[in-house]
C-alpha cells in the first residue's frame, strides 16, 4: 500500500478527535487566569472579518489563549461545539508529505461537508510548521467560505513574518510578549482586593497619561492622590517585582520549582532553540554558534551602547556580519534595540543604539544567576532600567522610542509623541536620586511639559521642576 493511498484509509476526524474534547461535552479544559490581551483577540474575533493570529516567542502561552477562545465562543453561545475545531501542525503525521499535502484542503472539505455549510471555527497552532500556510487561508478567505481562521505562530521564525506579509488586509495579528509586571501581579495577587483595586487605578491613571499627556499635580500630592498606596501594597508589589526580576513573564516556567531545571528550560527553550534551530532553518546560517556568541555577548549588561568594532574584535565576527545579525535576533523577539533621540523620528540613523533583553529571566538563566543578584545595587539599576523599556514600548501613541546623548548629558528615554512633544524618562532605581540634571535640560531645550524620574522608593515630588517622581514598581502598572 503506497503512502498516498495509506492516507485515504485515515480519517480526518479520527486525527482530530484527540485534539477536540469538547465535541463531545462541551466542556474546555485550560486555564482561568485571561491576560488583558485576551480580551482584545477575542473582541477582535467577533466584530471583524479578518483571520485573527497571535505571534509571539515560544512557551509565551499563545495556546492557552486559543484555547480560552475556544472555551469563550462555546460558552457565549456563539458557535456549537463541534463547530470549532482545533489542530496543531507539531503533530508527527505532517512529516509525512503525503498527508502534508492534501491535509488543509481535505480538512476544509470534511468540515464543509459534515457541517452543511453553518459557520466552522478552526483553531490552528504552530502554523509556521506548514508549508505555504499563507497560500491555504488566502484561498479559503477569498472564496468566502463559511470559517472563520484563528492562527497561531512563533515569532521566532522570520519565515513566518514574511508569509503573513503576503496576507495583508486579511489579517489582524495580536502580537504576544512574555507577562508583563503589571500581569504578573494580577496572576499572583487576583484574591487580594486592596492590591487589585490599587492596579487599577494606576492603570485608569498610566491610562491617561498615554491617552492626554496631562498631570494634575496638586491632585498627585494630595492625600487620596492616584499613586498614593498603602505601606503594606506597597510592600508586596516590591517583593512581587523582586520575584518577577528573577522569574521574569514565562508562564511555564514558574511551574518549575527547582531553579536549575528551570534555567535548563529557559536556555533550551529561548536560546537554543530559537538560534539553533528557528534562525538556522529560516536564514540558512552556516555557522549558529557565532550568531549566538554576539547574543551573549549583548546578555552581559543590559542597556549597553553598543560599538559595533569593539564587539567585532572581541567575538571574532566582521562588522559586515554583526550588523546583518542584530536585527535576525531582533526578530526572533531575544533582544530589542532603541537608537539615539533625534527630532526627526523614523529617519535611519546609523550609529550607536542600545540593546534590551525581552525577558530578564533569560539573563538569569544564561548566567545561571541565584537570587544574589538582587543585591547587586548596580545591576539592579540595569534591570530596572531593562523593565523600563520593556514598559515604554507598550506605550500608546508612541512614535519612536530612543534615548538622549550629547557631549555632556544622557536621558535613558525619550518616548516620539508626534510633532514636538516628547516625555523625557530617567531610572533612577536607587536609594538616593542624584544628578537629574540632563533630564531638566531636555525639558528646557525642547520646551516640554513634564518628565518622568523612575526610582526605588518614594520622592518628593517637584512640581516647580516639572518632574514627577514615580517608584519602578507603580510605574510598570501603567502599561
Amino acid at each position: 500500500m503506497t503512502a498516498k493511498n495509506k492516507f485515504d484509509t485515515i480519517q480526518i476526524q479520527e486525527i482530530l478527535t484527540p485534539y477536540n474534547p469538547w465535541w463531545g461535552d462541551g466542556q474546555v479544559d485550560t486555564q482561568s487566569f485571561k491576560r488583558p490581551i485576551f480580551h482584545k483577540i477575542y473582541n477582535d474575533l467577533l466584530s471583524l472579518k479578518q483571520i485573527i493570529s497571535i505571534t509571539g516567542p515560544r512557551r509565551v502561552g499563545k495556546t492557552t489563549i486559543l484555547k480560552q477562545i475556544i472555551q469563550s465562543l462555546i460558552k457565549d453561545g456563539h458557535v456549537k461545539a463541534d463547530h470549532v475545531i482545533y489542530f496543531s501542525f507539531d503533530d508527527p503525521l505532517m512529516v509525512d508529505s503525503h498527508i502534508r499535502e492534501r491535509f488543509f484542503d481535505d480538512l476544509i472539505k470534511w468540515a464543509d461537508i459534515k457541517h452543511k455549510g453553518a459557520p466552522t471555527y478552526f483553531v490552528l497552532d504552530e502554523i509556521q510548521r506548514f508549508d505555504r500556510w499563507e497560500l491555504y487561508l488566502k484561498k479559503y478567505y477569498d472564496l468566502g467560505f463559511s470559517v472563520r481562521f484563528i492562527i497561531s505562530g512563533s515569532a521566532s521564525s522570520p519565515i513566518f513574518r514574511k508569509s503573513r506579509e503576503s496576507l495583508l488586509g486579511r489579517i489582524k495579528d495580536n502580537h504576544l510578549l512574555p507577562f508583563s509586571f503589571k500581569e504578573f501581579v494580577y496572576f499572583n495577587k487576583g484574591e487580594d482586593r486592596e492590591i487589585l483595586d490599587f492596579v487599577n487605578g494606576a492603570q485608569k491613571f498610566g491610562y491617561k497619561l498615554q491617552r492626554e499627556m496631562l498631570i494634575e499635580w496638586k491632585e498627585i500630592q494630595s492625600e487620596a492622590g492616584p499613586l498614593q498606596v498603602s505601606g503594606r501594597v506597597f510592600a508586596e508589589l516590591n517583593d512581587l517585582l523582586k520575584k518577577y526580576f528573577m522569574e521574569g513573564g514565562f508562564p511555564e516556567a514558574w511551574e518549575i520549582k527547582d531553579l536549575v531545571a528551570r534555567q535548563e528550560y529557559l536556555f533550551d527553550n529561548q536560546v537554543q532553540k530559537v538560534i539553533f534551530e528557528d534562525l538556522v532553518i529560516t536564514t540558512e546560517f552556516r555557522k549558529p554558534e557565532k550568531i549566538k556568541s554576539y547574543y551573549l555577548s549583548l546578555v552581559e549588561q543590559p542597556g549597553q551602547e553598543l560599538n559595533i568594532e569593539k564587539a567585532s574584535q572581541k567575538i571574532g565576527i566582521s562588522r559586515q556580519m554583526l550588523e546583518k545579525y542584530l536585527p535576525l535576533l531582533e526578530m526572533t523577539d531575544l533582544v530589542k534595540t532603541i537608537q539615539r533621540f533625534s527630532q526627526r523620528p523614523l529617519k535611519f540613523r546609523r550609529g550607536s543604539v542600545k540593546c534590551y533583553l525581552v525577558d530578564l529571566a533569560l539573563r538569569n538563566a544564561i548566567l545561571k544567576l541565584t537570587d544574589k543578584i538582587l543585591e547587586d545595587d548596580v545591576m539592579m539599576g540595569f534591570y530596572a532600567e531593562n523593565l523600563v523599556f520593556n514598559a515604554l514600548r507598550q506605550f500608546e501613541g508612541v512614535i519612536e522610542l530612543g534615548f538622549y546623548k550629547d557631549a555632556k548629558r544622557e536621558v535613558d528615554f525619550i518616548v516620539h509623541l508626534g510633532g514636538k512633544r516628547y516625555l523625557p524618562v530617567e531610572v533612577k532605581y536607587r536609594e538616593a536620586v542624584d544628578d537629574i540634571a540632563s533630564i531638566k535640560y531636555f525639558i528646557e531645550k525642547y520646551n516640554q511639559k513634564f518628565g518622568i524620574v523612575v526610582t526605588k522608593n518614594f520622592q518628593k515630588q517637584t512640581e516647580a521642576n516639572n518632574l514627577l517622581f514615580i517608584p519602578l514598581p507603580i510605574f510598570l502598572l501603567f502599561f
